[in-house]
């Protein structure tokens, strides 16, 4: 029998041991100084940030056409079937890199069976999609069923987060719709969301303790109406504001929320401080 094979890219930030118990195949994309590039999954925050004051920001890039071909040709050419699932195609080339890959393998290997999802989002929003898909799939479910699982997954997350400042924001002006709050942003905490593949304001209050209890609201709220599966907290260099907020959902909600970095290519848009959270819920939120 064929086994659906499960491929994402790092803007995912799945935990390693995760994607190792899953079988959650990953690609690299990259971030690229003036004098150096590399992939995001080689440097640390830590170092990451200090290389941002000392350089200024860096430009990140999807992966390349040969590391997609090589990936998915391993990945295909015993005759497993393949979903893959990655970053919005508005904030990266990677889905369409992808996309011309699989066009490229199809002409040698006519018979293979590849779906390219477009998440229209980023990090454990992102993540979630492609651990249900490796679940499915380890569950012997069907190309077809694991690719409608992750499409309905994505109409049931949800992903809200707080940058500290402004000046990364500004400086990778990858914001869309959030780009008209920048200017007069005296005194003004947005709390940000991804809807239709790109960043746009949630909601936008004074202090950043009322953006977390605003965030800890919309999430109960939408854990009464929809029904909450999982839950993780992303942070950037703020672990321990990370694990006050799990830990306060943990009261509120009465479910574990896991802790997870956010990784360069995306980080380097929010910058360190930022905090979020990420989830699905068991019915529709955008029905």
């Amino acid at each position: 029998m064929m086994t659906v094979r499960i491929l994402t890219d790092s803007t995912s930030y799945i935990d390693k041991q995760v994607m190792q118990e899953l079988d959650i195949n990953m690609l690299s994309l990259h971030v690229s100084f003036q004098d150096e590039s590399m992939k995001e999954t080689e440097i640390g925050n830590d170092v990451f940030y200090e290389m941002m004051e000392e350089k200024g920001i860096p430009i990140s890039s999807q992966p390349s056409v040969g590391e997609f071909y090589e990936t998915i040709e391993k990945l295909i050419a015993n005759g497993d079937h393949l979903l893959c699932v990655f970053i919005s195609s508005d904030m990266s080339g990677t889905y369409a890199n992808a996309c011309n890959v699989k066009e490229m393998l199809i002409e040698k290997y006519p018979d293979a069976k590849i779906e390219i999802i477009d998440s229209r989002t980023n990090a454990m929003q992102l993540g979630f999609a492609a651990i249900v898909a490796a679940r499915a799939a380890k569950e012997g479910k069907t190309l077809d069923e694991v690719k409608k699982i992750v499409e309905d997954n994505i109409k049931r997350s949800r992903f809200l987060f707080i940058p500290e400042n402004f000046v990364y924001l500004r400086k990778g002006g990858r914001i869309g719709g959030a780009g008209a709050l920048i200017g007069n942003m005296l005194q003004i905490i947005p709390i940000l969301t991804v809807e239709d593949g790109k960043t746009t304001v949630f909601q936008k209050v004074r202090t950043k303790s009322k953006a977390i209890a605003a965030m800890l609201e919309k999430t109960w709220q939408d854990h009464l109406n929809f029904n909450l599966q999982e839950v993780v907290v992303h942070h950037i260099n703020c672990y321990d504001q990370a694990k006050d907020l799990a830990n306060k959902l943990k009261e509120k909600l009465n479910i574990n929320a896991g802790i997870v970095d956010i990784g360069p290519v995306i980080g380097l848009h929010v910058g360190p401080g930022a905090l979020g959270i990420v989830y699905y819920t068991e019915k529709d939120l955008r029905s």
